[in-house]
Order: structure tokens, then sequence, then C-alpha cells
């Protein structure tokens, strides 16, 4: 985890509260993620809008805005779920700004998920997240890009556990994140087989398979 924190443009405030039931009117929201809503979460605030209309950066289709939004919790911190269900709700990628605590000990923590819009509910990946900071902590200005898609990337590159390459979009790291992970499940279990095998020949090709797992894995990062 990381301690970043972003400066958002003047131009792009928003500052729109958000009645929490509005989330309940997309989609399906259990009665587990309602009650979760109303323990965990004091206000919404949907803080600013990153487009091409507030900071001058053009969007595509499949990042046309970036939005920002505010929750203040409750108790320590909030749900994944809780955030999923507003992810669904809201077609367009979203970061989060997530504060808890009272007076000086108030903290607060960023926290995105990969998101790949469709023509249904949006598809919302992992959720990776900052760590706690106090609330007043320097924030550092945007990264300098030429289109929301790259803003997308790059602002969420510094979370993420696998460096963004040259011209990758969300849609392409968040791809290929999911084959780390995956690769990752694998050579686990590949190095479980190695300790508890018997017979040296399966031992011999479970070590071949897992150096090229080890491999693709390198590859992928």
């Amino acid at each position: 985890m990381t301690d970043l924190l972003y400066r958002w443009p003047a131009a792009a405030k928003f500052g729109r509260p958000v009645p929490k039931a509005k989330f309940y009117e997309h989609g399906t929201v259990s009665a587990a993620v309602r009650e979760g809503f109303v323990a965990d979460v004091r206000r919404i605030s949907w803080a600013y809008k990153l487009a091409e209309a507030t900071i001058n950066v053009p969007g595509s289709a499949a990042v046309s805005e970036i939005q920002v939004f505010q929750i203040d919790a409750k108790g320590d911190d909030v749900a994944e779920p809780v955030l999923t269900a507003i992810d669904r709700a809201v077609k367009t990628p979203i970061i989060f700004e997530i504060t808890h605590g009272e007076g000086t000990g108030r903290g607060i923590r960023m926290t995105a998920a990969p998101k790949q819009a469709g023509s249904g509910t949006p598809k919302v990946g992992t959720y990776f997240t900052t760590d706690w900071q106090p609330e007043d902590v320097e924030r550092q200005p945007l990264p300098t890009v030429i289109t929301l898609p790259a803003l997308y990337t790059a602002l969420l590159e510094p979370l993420i556990p696998v460096s963004a390459r040259p011209g990758e979009e969300m849609s392409d790291l968040a791809a290929r994140l999911e084959a780390v992970r995956e690769l990752e499940r694998e050579i686990a279990s590949l190095e479980r087989k190695i300790r508890t095998e018997p017979q040296l020949n399966r031992k011999i090709e479970i070590r071949r398979a897992l150096k090229t797992k080890q491999e693709e894995l390198e590859q992928q990062r």
C-alpha cells in the first residue's frame, strides 16, 4: 500500500450530497448490503467530476468521465460490498476517499477498483487502497496525461501491484492483473504438490511445470 492522495482540480469540484437510498434503485442490492449502508455510512458526497468539460482532458467511450466520491464512515471503515453497490450504480469509474474518526484523529484513505463499463451493469474488479493517513496530509498533483483513459490508469497504478505498460489502458491492466493472480494461485498449488509428492520422477515433472508458470508470471508483471 501507499500513502498517496491526489489534489483534485478546483475546476472539477462537484460537491453534491448523494442519498444512500439512491443506490438501492440500481440493480439488486441485498438486505445485508443495505444494512451495511446504514451501519457504515454517515454521508456520501459526489465531490469531483473529472471530464473534458472540467479539466480539458478528452475522454473515450470506455472512460468518458472519472468521479470522486467522498464517504464519511460512521465507524472505522466502509465495507467493500457497499463500495461495490455504489460502483455498479454508476457507469463511469469512481475513485473513493473514505474518512473516519473525529477531530485531530480523523483519517482518510483512497480506494478504487478497476472498472469496465458495458451495456449492462459495470464489471467491478478487486479494490486496492492506500494506507490510512491524517486528513490534512499533503496531496499530490494529478498525473500529466492527455486522455481520461490514461488518467484513470495513472490514478490507479500506484495502488495496483502490477506496473502499467506504456499506452496500456485500465481494461488491459485489469486483465493482466487477473492473469497474475491466477498464475500465483497455480504456482502456490504446484509448490504444495512438490512438498508432498513422494515419487522423484513426479517431483521433476512438477518442478518443470512450476518453472514454466514462474516464467509466465514474470512476463505478465
